[in-house]
């Protein structure tokens, strides 16, 4: 009865210690992963423009021009490194999930999770579509005026 009690808990703790080791291994593999610099595999499609006049004139805000777009990324695509410094904007998933990569870290967004990223001017990012399905997303934002 001793040995089988202690090979039932040298299983546990065998088990235990594969699944930490998994689980590191695949955290250490995403931090090696290289930050992509160079867009591939996005399609980009204008949804709508607020001209500069408009904003200047309903809100006071003159140099830029709110814009909505739709953005597609195929499966194995990228967007490079980018910051929103003076680029503030929100981005909802609409089909697929992706994962945006910033120096804290990486996460996923699902479609399934209705959530927005937020682009403050803070914020530092790049996403890949690691999936078999192209990910589509909405983004909204405020750009300087060309």
């Amino acid at each position: 009865m001793h040995i089988k009690r202690l090979t039932r808990r040298t299983l546990t703790l065998s088990m235990g210690a594969l699944g930490l080791a998994l689980f590191v291994g695949y955290q250490v593999a995403q931090a090696q992963r290289k930050i992509p610099t160079e867009h591939q595999g996005v399609k980009v499609v204008s949804l709508g423009v607020l001209p500069e006049s408009s904003l200047a004139a309903q809100i006071g805000l003159r140099g830029y021009v709110m814009q909505l777009r739709e953005i597609t990324l195929a499966p194995g695509g990228r967007i490079g490194r980018h910051d929103h410094f003076r680029r503030p904007g929100l981005v909802a998933t609409l089909s697929g999930t992706w994962t945006e990569g910033r120096p804290s870290g990486e996460k996923e967004y699902p479609a399934s999770k209705k959530q927005a990223i937020l682009e403050d001017q803070d914020t530092e990012h790049w996403f890949w579509n690691d999936g078999a399905e192209p990910v589509t997303v909405t983004v909204c934002d405020l750009v300087p005026a060309k």
